[in-house]
């Protein structure tokens, strides 16, 4: 059985640590930069650079890194997040389950994989379904510790929404944990924040049931 951390958030905000110039790179540049480093990472460690197999890497790892796995640190990424008239004067709580979580540890830089549970209850708008997950993997692209992440992701939807009734329960294991040091295959962290109506202990364990049935 899996041995599990739970963590509960606090209300406040909490932003990736950025340098002021991280914004004047552009992809293009910022690609180019860390080819030439990972090439001499790659040539530190012993590696042969001219072999069919590892020659393109550093580029590859680049534009992973830059396009893809980090691609959550670009403002210019940041998905608009569409909302809809609720027409159906729809006032019970709407659930998100089971995203996919798919971020890496700031400390090493190796996955972490999980799933996000988010909840909101509506006004007069309802989120389009498909733009929470888009909003989850933003934040989630991008270096992170699990707390920092389950916080962005709470903070992101209350903007969106203007009001404060959300949950986020954040589900994950590290790689970190699991590959490295210690090598615990069996633990897993959880991390959760509540807000406004998800305050009162009726509505929280009513969301906790639908995440857990």
């Amino acid at each position: 059985m899996k041995e599990i951390l739970i963590l509960e958030t606090g209300d406040n905000t909490s932003d990736t640590a950025l340098t002021k110039t991280e914004n004047k790179l552009t992809d293009e540049e910022k690609i180019r930069k860390i080819k030439y480093h990972f090439s001499e990472i790659m040539d530190t460690l012993g590696l042969d650079l001219t072999d069919d197999s590892l020659k393109g890497t550093p580029e590859r790892v680049a534009k992973m890194y830059v396009k893809e796995i980090f691609s959550g640190l670009n403002p210019e990424n940041k998905p608009q997040i569409s909302l809809f008239e609720n027409k159906y004067s729809y006032k019970r709580m709407l659930v998100e389950k089971d995203i996919t979580l798919y971020s890496s540890c700031e400390h090493h830089f190796v996955p972490i994989i999980g799933k996000v549970h988010v909840a909101y209850f509506p006004g007069k708008n309802v989120i389009g379904l498909s733009k929470i997950n888009r909003l989850v993997q933003y934040h989630a692209r991008r270096p992170q510790v699990q707390e920092r992440l389950t916080i962005q992701i709470a903070e992101a939807m209350k903007e969106v929404l203007g009001h404060d009734d959300v949950a986020v329960y954040v589900d994950a294991d590290h790689l970190c944990v699991a590959s490295r040091g210690i090598k615990d295959t069996n633990s897993r962290t959880l991390t959760s924040s509540y807000s406004g109506l998800f305050e009162k202990q009726e509505i929280k364990q009513e969301f906790l049931a639908y995440i857990n049935n």
